[in-house]
């Protein structure tokens, strides 16, 4: 096999914690596809990258993912993590009412910094693109714990 899933989720990840968009987006193929767990559905490097354009902006604060669990099927060609994403709002860019609205909400009942569970099922291609990004959380009323944002900056 020409290339190795596990570096590729490593590097996808580190791309996240370093706040490097443009990095990230080069892990997917052209045809790929990314569904949040909220019901939409973005296809394409440059959908995707306008999907996750909020988060690197800062609109939700500073974001850590750490993993928990990740499991590879190479044959098949697919993998899963299981992760805490972790938020820090104090440095939260304004990015408008709604979302201003809903920082101060999630701020005065979990406080500053909170975290949430996700998990993450990955496709690829026989190149090691992703072709596939599957997140399942409950957006609509995560899980958020004083408790797991406790460890935002790196050990």
């Amino acid at each position: 096999m020409p290339y190795d899933i596990r570096k590729t989720i490593d590097g996808f990840v580190d791309a996240f914690n370093v706040n490097d968009l443009d990095k990230v987006v080069t892990f997917f193929a052209d045809d790929a596809v990314y569904k949040p767990g909220d019901g939409s559905e973005h296809v394409g490097p440059a959908a995707i990258r306008r999907a996750f354009e909020p988060q690197f902006n800062g609109a939700f604060g500073t974001m850590r993912f750490d993993e928990h669990d990740r499991i590879i099927d190479d044959v098949q060609r697919k993998a899963a993590i299981r992760w805490i994403c972790r938020h820090d709002l104090a440095g939260a860019k304004s990015s408008g009412l709604s979302l201003t609205l809903q920082r101060l909400a999630v701020s005065a009942v979990v406080g500053q910094r909170f975290g949430w569970e996700g998990l993450d099922v990955f496709h690829f291609d026989s190149a090691g693109n992703i072709v596939g990004k599957f997140t399942y959380a409950n957006y609509k009323r995560p899980q958020l714990r004083r408790d797991l944002g406790v460890a935002l900056v790196d050990p």
